[in-house]
């Protein structure tokens, strides 16, 4: 059913849904995007699943955005640039709405859009190993789509610490920031997993959902308006001179300009 990601669910109604491109260090790719969008929509409805944990195989667990897919980006109208980015923003609301607990397990390195997709999860726990980065800058874009769920996660004062610096920091940094709850050994992470999981299957699950629901309607406001202006937002950097010479750049593999 799905190429870029897979879905299982065991016995007790656990869904484990993996970002399944390892070789290429599970960029999200467009096609990963609508498939992820797919699968948290299926999900939302299966009233066989009691939780979902997100996790990536391989030793990465999310790269960012796809660079072959941005670099396409440079030569389209704004519309379509702007059709592209509503896919990744609509996962990332599918995913942030689901209405049954999300929990990370970031089994590896998280960039870019991989530091979205850990701000999405009610709870993530890392590897002690990880690295982690809001890398964007590098290439002349922003956090634009994943920005609200990492203000959200992080806080404005925490994030402005990363947000825009593409610096590369460690896992015990990512618990000071709030991206993880904590860090463990990585043979530990699948135990620090279960705990977290065991809890929500004494729960009634329609009271889960609820009190979820409103932890979003209480907490920072995440609606149509707030995703239109990240769209925009980002439509307006890909189509930068900085976007254009620092995707450029990274594919001659060459500093962009702007490197001192």
């Amino acid at each position: 059913m799905y190429e870029t990601i897979s879905l299982s669910v065991d016995d007790r109604g656990v869904a484990t849904l993996t970002l399944n491109r390892p070789e290429k260090h599970n960029a999200l790719s467009r096609q990963m995007l609508i498939e992820l969008t797919a699968a948290a929509k299926a999900l939302a409805v299966d009233t066989d699943v009691r939780v979902v944990v997100l996790t990536g195989a391989g030793p990465t667990f999310c790269a960012g955005g796809d660079l072959t897919w941005m670099r396409a980006q440079m030569n389209v109208s704004d519309e379509t640039r702007a059709a592209e980015a509503r896919i990744l923003a609509e996962m990332l609301f599918e995913l942030n709405s689901l209405p049954k607990p999300l929990i990370g397990a970031v089994q590896g390195n998280a960039f870019g859009g991989g530091v979205g997709m850990a701000s999405v999860c009610d709870v993530a726990i890392g590897v002690e190993t990880l690295k982690m980065g809001l890398t964007e800058t590098k290439l002349g874009l922003i956090p634009a789509t994943i920005g609200p769920y990492v203000l959200a996660r992080m806080g404005e004062a925490r994030a402005r610490r990363v947000f825009m610096s593409a610096r590369i920091f460690a896992a015990d940094e990512a618990v000071d920031l709030g991206l993880l709850a904590r860090v463990v050994a990585p043979q530990d992470l699948a135990d620090a997993i279960e705990s977290e999981v065991v809890p929500y299957l004494s729960c009634a699950p329609g009271a889960v959902a609820s009190a979820k629901q409103m932890t979003r309607e209480l907490g920072p406001k995440i609606d149509a308006a707030v995703i239109d202006q990240t769209i925009l937002a980002l439509v307006e950097r890909w189509k930068s001179a900085e976007a254009s010479e620092g995707i450029t750049a990274f594919f001659e593999k060459r500093p962009p300009v702007w490197k001192r």
